[in-house]
């Protein structure tokens, strides 16, 4: 005889449909703004003056394929 013990089946817990549109729209906004500052903070789109944040992410762009020069 198997001496196998059952757990109680449980159900899962609803996520409200509120919340999973908050984390969705932080998390798109936030893919945004690190695609435009990897891939356009440079030049004639450049937010921030300098070169400072261009030498930073510039390993970053040659790895993604982001053209920089």
């Amino acid at each position: 005889m198997s001496s196998l013990i059952h757990a109680p089946a449980t159900r899962p817990v609803p996520i409200p449909i509120g919340e999973i549109l908050l984390w969705a729209a932080f998390a798109g906004i936030l893919a945004l703004l690190v695609i435009y500052f990897v891939g356009a903070e440079q030049g004639a789109t450049s937010l921030i003056s300098g070169h400072y944040l261009h030498e930073f992410l510039h390993d970053g762009r040659h790895i993604m394929a982001f053209p920089c020069h």
